[in-house]
């Protein structure tokens, strides 16, 4: 008995390690766990140069880019233009041609309710800008300014609008062409260069995200509506590899340099934007502090030689909005890495899956996390049956098991002999009642994951007073039952023969209940039914499986 009461308080220990730890990277801390990042090799001298001048081209707050001829640029005055599909509201500057501000239409803000949620924006409190230019020489930036032509600004009722923007400098012609699709978050962006000049140019192209190093307020301790803002790369040799604003303050960040595939990407909670250039053209990789609480991160890309006359193009994907796995896969290889599942991916991965299918048939994401526990609980009854005769059969010899202790209490050598010897005779495992436990933990921890990382179920209901299963239960009802169905499920299971035990015991479930005031409703919903599953399946076998001679 002491055995497992110990291994009972170390399941319960490192489940509140585990979770702390979670919660942290999703605030932007490294884990507790994980080691130091490997170093990756420095780039080429000329890949830093050009990384570094792009990024010094990043920040909206100083000059124009490296080298660029401001007088021999005609003075545009700056017009925001707005494009507005089914899915999102976009505003671009005719300076620079640069997205300053996108509301998401169908997802709402997680404090005001009444608003939709922005991700790119340019504001005394946010600055959020994904910006485009050329390098190489006095050409359009994301300073200049650009000419847009008429057509529509709305989706209508076709299935995309374009915004075509043009942009003249010392013989180079730059035009950018947004198309927005119906139903879409992923953004076209083609960067035409025409060469208007007598002789032959080799300009760059730059893609960056630009964000301020505010951190965000957060949520509840465990919550599901605590935010995080991180840059992100990613390449096949690499792969995904999340970044530090104080990192690359300090310059020690260290993540790919080069690559011909891949993408750049901002992250935050349930949302992420990223930069895809067109596959197999050759990129450098930057990350900068541009300016005072301000970062850059992006991608440097040679659009080779251009004679006179002639006209080159490079293609790119803009994404900003939701991480719906469903969505992710399909954008480009390792997209769906932003969705992070944390430590126990291999799990949440699947199980998210599994629901995905439930929720298809039942449209409801709380009654799909009821049937998916009912499901586990099923699928894992073999097992947990087993652990749930044992305890009902310790429950039945702990009389006999304290009549042991009395008589050895002097003597704990004789007295370990005789309780081995005991449950030797009664056929019992001393730790067969932590199974049920055991095979639970890391499907409770992979859950609260997939609530953590699923904007699937960012404002999902369930009934009546739970409108967030991401969220916590606003009265509390959910904690409150779950500690009712905790202090059944004690009685149901042998009482340690320590009183000090016992009196621990009993404050288990006070402790998980205070707790599951700060998760997400969705988690204790979870916990709760298979409470309830539990103590059916314990009645039923003290009652009904134990055999006789055990309950004489």
């Amino acid at each position: 008995m002491d055995i497992k009461r110990t291994v009972l308080w170390v399941i319960f220990s490192m489940s509140l390690i585990m979770l702390w730890n979670g919660w942290g990277q999703y605030n932007g801390k490294p884990s507790i766990f994980a080691a130091p990042p490997p170093k990756v090799a420095s780039a080429s001298a000329s890949a830093s140069a050009s990384a570094s001048a792009a990024a010094s081209a990043a920040a909206s707050t100083v000059a124009a880019a490296p080298g660029a001829d401001v007088a021999a640029a005609p003075v545009i005055k700056s017009e925001t233009i707005t494009i507005t599909t089914d899915v999102i509201k976009a505003d671009i500057d005719t300076i620079g041609g640069e997205l300053k501000r996108l509301e998401l239409l169908k997802h709402k803000d997680s404090n005001d309710h009444t608003k939709n949620i922005v991700l790119f924006d340019h504001s005394a409190k946010r600055t959020y800008l994904a910006q485009t230019g050329l390098l190489g020489g006095p050409f359009p930036n994301h300073k200049s300014g650009f000419v847009a032509k008429p057509g529509a600004r709305d989706l209508g009722d076709g299935n995309q609008v374009q915004l075509v923007l043009e942009s003249e400098q010392s013989g180079v012609k730059l035009t950018k062409t947004f198309t927005f699709k119906k139903g879409e978050y992923l953004i076209d962006v083609r960067h035409d260069v025409t060469n208007t000049g007598t002789a032959a140019i080799t300009p760059s192209l730059y893609l960056q995200l630009l964000h301020d190093g505010t951190k965000p307020e957060s949520g509840g301790m465990f919550s599901g509506s605590g935010e995080f803002y991180a840059p992100a790369v990613y390449t096949e040799a690499d792969k995904f590899q999340k970044l530090d604003f104080e990192k690359i303050a300090k310059g020690t960040d260290s993540h790919a340099k080069e690559s011909d595939n891949g993408w750049v990407a901002m992250l935050q909670h349930f949302f992420v934007s990223s930069f895809i250039p067109q596959d197999k053209a050759k990129r450098e990789i930057f990350t900068k502090k541009v300016d005072t609480n301000l970062y850059a991160v992006g991608n440097v890309l040679p659009m080779g030689s251009v004679a006179p006359g002639a006209t080159v193009s490079m293609n790119a994907r803009l994404y900003s909005g939701p991480q719906e796995s469903a969505k992710l896969e399909a954008i480009a290889p390792g997209f769906e890495l932003v969705k992070d599942y944390g430590v126990l991916t291999i799990i949440a991965k699947p199980l998210f899956w599994v629901m995905e299918l439930i929720h298809k048939m039942l449209g409801n994401w709380g009654w799909t996390i009821v049937v998916f526990t009912i499901a586990i609980k099923l699928a894992l009854f073999p097992l947990s049956a087993a652990g749930y005769r044992s305890m009902a059969k310790m429950k039945v010899v702990t009389p006999k098991m304290q009549a042991v202790r009395e008589r050895y209490k002097n003597d704990p050598q004789k007295m370990n002999q005789a309780m081995m010897e005991l449950y030797k005779t009664e056929k019992i495992n001393p730790l067969g009642g932590c199974f049920p436990i055991l095979i639970q933990m890391p499907v409770f921890l992979a859950l609260y994951w997939v609530l953590q990382a699923s904007v699937e179920m960012r404002g999902a209901p369930w009934v009546g007073w739970i409108t967030d299963l991401t969220s916590p239960d606003p009265w509390y009802i959910l904690p409150v039952v779950y500690a009712i169905s905790m202090y059944i499920t004690t009685k149901l299971n042998p009482a340690p023969a320590d009183p000090m035990q016992a009196k621990m015991m009993m404050f288990m479930p006070l402790a998980f209940s205070v707790m599951f005031f700060f998760f997400p409703s969705g988690l204790v919903l979870y916990w709760v039914v298979n409470n309830i599953l539990s103590i059916a399946q314990q009645w039923v076998i003290n009652n009904k499986l134990i055999p006789p001679e055990h309950k004489a």
